[in-house]
C-alpha cells in the first residue's frame, strides 16, 4: 500500500480530522487544504505505531484568495470556525504570506508551501465536493513516509530550521526521525 492510500484511510480513521476536514470544506472556499501538523503529525504517529494521535497545537487552513488579502477575512474564518468546533484553528491566506516572508508574489496555494522551511511540514489535504481526499505536496510524500525532517532549499533558514524543530520537540515526540541537511546547524 502506498504512503497516499495510507494517509486517505488513516485520516478516514480519525473522527477529529474527518470532522475539521467536513467542517473546512464547508466554507467552500478556493485553492485550500488543512496542512503542515495536520497530515505531518498523523503520518509520523503512524509509522511510529502510536494507538493515539498526537494532540495538534492547531488545525492549520490555509487557502488563496489575492481578491482580498486582508487579515481580517483570515480572523473572520477563524471565528465562522470555532463557533462550528472546540478546535483551535489558524486560517492563513497564502496569497499575502509573501509579504512577511520577503517572497516574490505567490501563484497558488501549493506554490506557497513549497516555501516553508522544512520539506515533510508542506503537505496538506483537502476534502473535495464529491468527499475525495485530495493531498497536496509540493515535494512529494517521500520524506514524510521515510521520517526524515529536511531543510527546505528555497528556504534555506537553518536557524529557524533547528528552532522549530526544538520548540516543536519534534526528536523526542518521534525518535525515529532523522535530520536531513543537519550538517548545515553546526554553524548555529
Amino acid at each position: 500500500m502506498n504512503i497516499n492510500t495510507k494517509i486517505n484511510d488513516w485520516i478516514k480513521a480519525d473522527p477529529m480530522r474527518w470532522q475539521a476536514l467536513e467542517i473546512a470544506a464547508a466554507l467552500e472556499l478556493k485553492d485550500w487544504c488543512l496542512a503542515a501538523g495536520f497530515v505531518r503529525n498523523l503520518v509520523w504517529d503512524n509509522l511510529h505505531h502510536y494507538p493515539q494521535p498526537t494532540p495538534l497545537s492547531d488545525i492549520d487552513l490555509i487557502y488563496f484568495a489575492p481578491s482580498d488579502i486582508s487579515p481580517e477575512r483570515d480572523a473572520y474564518f477563524e471565528t465562522s470556525l470555532r463557533s462550528r468546533s472546540a478546535l483551535n484553528w489558524s486560517v492563513k491566506n497564502q496569497a499575502r504570506m509573501h509579504l512577511r516572508n520577503n517572497d516574490h508574489p505567490y501563484r497558488n496555494t501549493l506554490d506557497a508551501m513549497s516555501y516553508w522551511v522544512e520539506i515533510e511540514t508542506a503537505v496538506g489535504v483537502q476534502l473535495s465536493v464529491t468527499g475525495e481526499l485530495l493531498i497536496l505536496a509540493p515535494f512529494g510524500l517521500n520524506g514524510l513516509s521515510q521520517l526524515t525532517i529536511t531543510l527546505n532549499d528555497k528556504r534555506p533558514k537553518p536557524a529557524d530550521f533547528y528552532a522549530r524543530i526544538t520548540e516543536k520537540r519534534w526528536l523526542e515526540t518521534w525518535p525515529q526521525l532523522k535530520l536531513i541537511n543537519n550538517s548545515l546547524l553546526t554553524d548555529i
